[in-house]
């Protein structure tokens, strides 16, 4: 897909972050933009923004019945699906032996379920139209890191189902492109999604993600359409991710002293 012009894409989680400068930056491009979210008034802010084709949804990723529906409902709408990005994701703080059932359920639902129902309720329409599947993981998608166990397992989880299901597109010769997407810290609204399993540790974990945070939404979006017109297999996104891919390559599980060490200092 060398060109945005003209086809209809779909975004979830398009009321922030890297969701928001998806659905501007197709819409400069020329695409018509479906664009979903949980919450309808970040979505509206979206909207107000948005110059060009643009229709909003709500959509809980967390149910699978909707997303299908939504993928009907997107095909009546526009007649076809050249582009869908699997975006919406949430945050959560707990070591294994604190976070509630709730909680880890809560993550995997949204961010690993949602990203499959995504994809498979789009993959029709995106065969027909030859089109281009991202999905977002991040680089908690490559390392391991101390309480982070559910993101972990999610984003691991995303990892490995996309990176099957492009080479599946291919050996099946589809003509569909899929891309798994690993940001770093990005200047996002996720800390104010994000859970703890212990409340009084909100404001710190808040406070630890946005020390992170190095890259806008807007820097986010361009290299994934980047990516995207290149076909790239994986996507990282700034100059950290790069730097995380690394470590387990270069060290293997010695790494994890290293993360250990990090989240330390981050904690003071």
């Amino acid at each position: 897909m060398k060109s945005f012009n003209g086809k209809t894409a779909v975004v979830t989680g398009a009321g922030s972050g890297i969701g928001r400068a998806l659905v501007h930056a197709l819409l400069a491009e020329g695409a018509q933009v479906a664009a979903s979210d949980i919450n309808p008034d970040a979505l509206a802010e979206t909207a107000a923004q948005a110059t060009g084709t643009l229709r909003t949804y709500h959509l809980d990723v967390a149910d699978r019945d909707a997303i299908y529906a939504h993928a009907a409902q997107v095909e009546a709408d526009f007649g076809r699906t050249d582009l869908v990005v699997n975006n919406a994701g949430v945050a959560l703080k707990g070591s294994v032996r604190e976070m509630s059932d709730d909680d880890l359920r809560w993550v995997m639902d949204i961010d690993f379920w949602g990203v499959v129902h995504g994809s498979r309720a789009f993959l029709p329409a995106l065969v027909a139209a030859r089109g281009h599947l991202v999905n977002v993981s991040s680089v908690f998608g490559f390392i391991g890191v101390p309480t982070q166990s559910a993101y972990n397992a999610a984003k691991f989880a995303v990892r490995g189902f996309t990176e099957a299901l492009r080479q599946e597109m291919r050996l099946e010769r589809t003509g569909v492109g899929v891309s798994c997407v690993h940001p770093g810290g990005i200047k996002t609204n996720i800390a104010r999604n994000a859970r703890t399993s212990d409340p009084t540790e909100a404001a710190d974990f808040s406070r630890s993600l946005d020390q992170v945070a190095i890259t806008t939404p807007e820097a986010a979006a361009h290299t994934i359409l980047t990516g995207v017109r290149r076909d790239r297999a994986r996507i990282l996104i700034g100059p950290d991710a790069y730097v995380i891919d690394a470590l387990p390559r270069v060290f293997g599980s010695l790494y994890q002293p290293l993360i250990k060490a990090a989240v330390r200092r981050l904690s003071r």
